[in-house]
């Protein structure tokens, strides 16, 4: 027990720079409910006859659904988000895999960033798992709710030894000035499944 005191202390020594830019909490991360039947994409077939009754026409027709661009409304505080208009753009790739194409305007430019999003269990399709990079593993993006045509919420949560842990949460919108009784519904929702909003900031989307 003597020696886990020290290494506690070195490892909040060690992401104190880190802590200072984000969220921290005391305590696991909570578990809020997820978006029933979460779907990155949606496919409808019709069946259309042709001019003979042999002949007959399946069409497939593969709709956005959550994919496409979402611009940020508010969040808690994130180190790598400092810039404003920031948006998120998500597509699918031949592989199955998502991209994740954000962008924001920092320093007079246009600065872009790529990732990859993957369903990590086909059983939870809403939690799914995001990376900016080969070296990094996937961290939590968690839809938590989304009418897929006006809103999303995400939560991303990372526990550190079941001591303490670091989230964060984005409110999404198709547009980029969605209505107040919108932003205020979302923030009520984030409160209900115990996540701390008290620093959550608007972005500012004038672009």
């Amino acid at each position: 027990m003597s020696s886990i005191c020290p290494l506690l202390l070195l490892l909040l020594l060690l992401l104190l720079p880190l802590i200072s830019a984000q969220t921290f909490h005391w305590g696991p991360c909570p578990s809020p409910q997820v978006q029933p039947n979460f779907r990155v994409e949606k496919v409808t077939r019709a069946h259309t006859h042709g001019h003979t009754r042999r002949a007959a026409l399946v069409l497939t027709r593969v709709s956005q659904q959550y994919l496409g661009r979402w611009y940020e409304i508010e969040k808690l505080p994130a180190s790598f988000e400092k810039g404003t208009c920031i948006e998120a753009n998500y597509s699918l790739r031949k592989d199955g895999t998502i991209q994740v194409l954000n962008s924001q305007f920092y320093k007079e430019k246009v600065r872009s960033v790529e990732g990859t999003a993957v369903i990590r269990d086909s059983r939870e399709p809403a939690k799914l798992g995001v990376s900016f990079s080969y070296f990094t593993p996937y961290a939590p993006y968690w839809v938590l709710t989304t009418d897929y045509t006006s809103l999303s919420v995400v939560y991303s949560c990372t526990s550190f030894l079941h001591l303490f842990h670091i989230d964060y949460a984005w409110i999404l919108s198709r547009s980029p000035k969605p209505s107040p009784s919108t932003v205020r519904y979302v923030k009520q929702l984030l409160v209900r499944e115990g996540i701390d909003i008290s620093r959550m900031k608007a972005t500012v989307q004038n672009c």
